[in-house]
């Protein structure tokens, strides 16, 4: 029976035992974490992906990313015969009951989203469709994207209709990466919204089997869209605050962390972590879809818009303390170890890292001998495209540097302040980007700063 029929109870029971098939497309670090999660809900997979070196991966039984918890789900689903991946997007979605879009919409270079990516993947997936299937978007899009882009394609290609034919809903995920799989079987609620009650009863019931801290069914699409943008963009602004709080706090000669500790003690203040920029797939889109579709409703959006803005002069910002650092101390033609090519700590993702600005800040300010060092990335070619050396070593990173500039909130550099010093005799300067070292003695000749810290020599 197909899962637009059947009760609540029939598909509780209908996943648990396996004969309910869904259909991720895009297996990134997203997709390869949605797939694992119904897999331990029951549901038999199949991963969709044009990129054939996941593809295998999958059909091995082996994570395409690199996520905790994800190689036993994929290799004990495997060996059960409940996994498997294709290129072939008609023939996963004739073979699935749901069908899961995980795949991103970028922005191109004016801020613009790209949506060539989701409608390849709608495309594919509605070329198998069946009547009494399920449709579900679970990717982070500017509001009307569901009803208005992925609906009319869906509709086009299949000669089925939405909400009489199959059902059509949209859940945000709601993770981080390094802890994806956690985040959406433990850590929130799903939201969930359909394009009408049916599609919004069926979504909602199937994650109630998924997520442990259960369901929020809201009134429509629209809603979980928009709800998904607002978290992020929550956090957008408010590390805008921060950075510009720290950056006051540097000048009054105080440090940010001690005032965010008290002020954070008032039930109604988290004053965020200023920082080097923000980074990733997430936080810094969010706010350039919210403005895009203001635009389009004669709107603008000027807190997130001044938010998005401070935070995308970070970098610079950073580069600016090396250069007067480097003023204060007379150093003529340093090398600047910039520490993390990540966009957040403990993670080896530089995807829209802030690193990237910084150095081009610095290059641009005219430092010419740069080199990039991170734990958890091997080689970045947009790095070695511009002859910057990237490195695992930090001692390497370190050797013949006499600026240290702290970009990511690495475990592997929370130290004290002495302690960096210490790792090189030629490092002279150390501009932290993160507070992130403790604050002991500064060598005599040295020079420390943070991003919300005074200079301290």
């Amino acid at each position: 029976m197909p899962v637009m029929r059947m009760s609540p109870a029939q598909l509780r029971r209908e996943l648990r035992s396996g004969r309910i098939t869904v259909a991720v497309y895009g297996i990134g670090h997203v997709g390869a974490s949605v797939l694992a999660a119904w897999l331990l809900a029951g549901a038999r997979g199949i991963g969709v992906d044009k990129d054939l070196s996941k593809v295998e991966a999958l059909k091995r039984g082996e994570p395409p990313v690199d996520e905790p918890c994800l190689m036993e789900v994929f290799k004990r689903a495997r060996e059960n015969g409940k996994l498997t991946a294709t290129t072939d997007g008609k023939a996963a979605s004739s073979e699935s009951d749901v069908k899961i879009i995980t795949v991103p919409v970028a922005l191109k270079e004016g801020g613009e989203p790209d949506f060539s990516a989701l409608r390849s993947a709608a495309e594919s997936a509605a070329s198998g469709l069946k009547v009494g299937d399920l449709v579900i978007l679970e990717t982070s899009v500017p509001p009307g994207t569901t009803r208005f882009f992925l609906k009319p394609i869906i509709e086009e290609k299949s000669g089925l209709v939405a909400g009489r034919d199959f059902g059509l809903a949209y859940s945000p995920e709601r993770i981080s990466e390094g802890r994806a799989l956690r985040d959406i079987v433990e850590s929130y609620p799903k939201v969930v919204g359909g394009i009408d009650e049916r599609s919004t009863e069926v979504a909602a019931e199937l994650y109630s089997s998924i997520s442990k801290r259960g369901v929020i069914k809201v009134s429509s699409e629209l809603v979980a869209e928009f709800e998904k943008l607002a978290e992020g963009v929550y956090r957008d602004v408010n590390i805008a605050l921060a950075n510009e709080l720290a950056s006051m706090c540097r000048e009054l000669g105080i440090d940010y962390e001690e005032v965010a500790r008290a002020a954070n003690s008032q039930p109604y203040s988290n004053l965020h972590r200023p920082g080097t920029g923000v980074g990733g797939l997430c936080i810094p889109v969010y706010p350039k879809f919210l403005i895009w579709k203001a635009e389009s409703l004669g709107m603008k959006l000027e807190l997130i818009s001044a938010g998005r803005k401070i935070n995308e002069k970070m970098p610079e910002r950073i580069a600016e303390l090396v250069r007067e650092g480097a003023s204060k101390l007379d150093l003529n033609n340093p090398r600047v170890a910039i520490l993390g090519l990540s966009f957040r700590g403990d993670i080896g993702d530089p995807r829209l890292s802030p690193t990237y600005d910084l150095v081009k800040s610095l290059i641009s300010m005219g430092f010419s001998d740069i080199i990039v060092h991170d734990p958890l990335i091997e080689k970045d070619e947009l790095l070695s495209s511009n002859g910057i050396l990237l490195t695992k070593d930090l001692e390497e990173a370190l050797s013949r540097a006499s600026i240290a500039v702290i970009s990511t909130d690495h475990s592997a550099y929370k130290m004290k302040v002495s302690e960096l010093f210490s790792i090189s005799e030629e490092l002279r300067l150390v501009v932290d980007g993160r507070d992130i070292l403790d604050i002991d003695e500064v060598p005599q000749g040295r020079i420390y700063v943070g991003v919300g810290r005074p200079w301290r020599c």
